[in-house]
């Protein structure tokens, strides 16, 4: 009697523990991609930037240091999560992935390429040939470059329905600058936008520090993949 009693009560409390699971569990929207990741496994992907709304459900919960705002009128659910360095994103992550029935992580810079090679504008040729003056060469694209924060699907979509990876929040990777560093010790990462830019883990605004080449990102924010 004593031993039912036991399983009894052992059964009510996983059964309570999974109904809390499924009560508390948060899942961002993703899509499957024709990307492959380095185990050529397709990339499944957030469909939009992680928004402000889902990054204030990691503040409201105190595991995320950075409360973000919108700044224009409009709802938090509407606009992508920006302002946010490398280390911000490292408490997000672990966050949702105690929250998620599934495992999240950034993509790496070749990740973020393949998905995105096919709405990013080609590179010009460039005017000047000598690397002395290669900081000239941006000015032909600079005007196209979309700076102003616009709501989530804004921009254009790719074939397998990932939005704005062309639009003017840049995103971060999880690779270093220099793979000779250990990503506990790595003083900037590479984000992925009109092309890759290496910014230092601390930057929330871009324009304070960046890229040295090119059109520096107008925003960072961040999109996540499943890891496989």
């Amino acid at each position: 009697m004593a031993a039912g009693a036991a399983v009894f009560i052992c059964s009510a409390a996983v059964l309570g523990a999974l109904l809390l699971n499924e009560e508390t569990a948060f899942d961002p929207e993703v899509v499957i991609t024709d990307a492959l990741d380095a185990q050529h496994h397709p990339i499944t992907v957030q469909k939009h930037e992680l928004t402000v709304a889902e990054w204030n459900r990691c503040h409201a919960a105190r595991a995320c240091s950075l409360e973000l705002t919108v700044r224009r009128k409009g709802r938090e659910a509407d606009y992508p999560a920006t302002g946010v360095n490398w280390i911000d994103i490292q408490e997000y992550i672990t966050w949702i992935n105690q929250q998620s029935r599934k495992t999240y992580r950034l993509p790496t810079s070749q990740e973020w390429l393949a998905l995105a090679h096919e709405v990013l504008p080609e590179e010009p040729e460039p005017l000047f040939d000598d690397p002395l003056l290669e900081w000239a060469n941006s000015y032909r694209t600079e005007p196209a470059s979309p700076r102003t924060l616009k709501p989530i699907g804004s921009f254009s979509a790719t074939r397998a329905g990932v939005m704005d990876l062309d639009g003017s929040v840049w995103e971060w990777t999880s690779d270093c600058y220099d793979p000779d560093f250990s990503n506990n010790r790595c003083p900037a990462f590479y984000v992925g936008g009109e092309h890759m830019a290496a910014i230092p883990v601390f930057t929330r605004d871009p324009a304070r520090g960046g890229c040295a080449v090119g059109s520096p990102p107008a925003h960072l924010g961040l999109r996540l993949v499943v890891a496989s």
